[in-house]
């Protein structure tokens, strides 16, 4: 089961975070179609948030048809998105090893963000995905 973590200060939308910590989960493989999300009353006791912004996230995720609520039964996950590496792959496991060797570098998570951004950047853009048309 997914496990919310909510940064007050990151100036994301508490229910954003949500959306996109469910959207990342289904990414990454560890939600799965028929998988049931935490209650809303589960949300709360563990991240202090009130409810009605556990519902709008999860109303959002319906909206974009990625969960379904069953009434009496709870949030049910409809369909993954996954395409990215799931989380015990190898890929994963060397970019977890470069984040701790960053981090023993002295590297603060904005530091780390940034530098990911910019390799993202370089290797993602529109640009570069269309095969340096240039």
């Amino acid at each position: 089961m997914v496990e919310y973590r909510i940064d007050r200060r990151s100036g994301v939308a508490t229910y954003v975070q949500i959306v996109q910590q469910t959207k990342q989960a289904l990414r990454l493989g560890l939600l799965e179609p028929g998988d049931k999300l935490p209650t809303a009353r589960e949300v709360v006791e563990a991240t202090a948030i009130n409810p009605n912004t556990v519902l709008k996230a999860y109303r959002e995720l319906e909206r974009e048809g990625l969960v379904e609520a069953r009434r009496g039964l709870g949030t049910f996950v409809r369909r993954s998105l996954g395409t990215a590496t799931p989380a015990e792959s190898p890929l994963h496991g060397e970019l977890d090893a470069w984040a701790a060797k960053a981090r023993e570098s002295g590297l603060d998570r904005e530091d780390v963000a940034a530098l990911f951004t910019a390799v993202l950047e370089k290797h993602f853009t529109d640009k570069h995905s269309l095969g340096d048309l240039s």
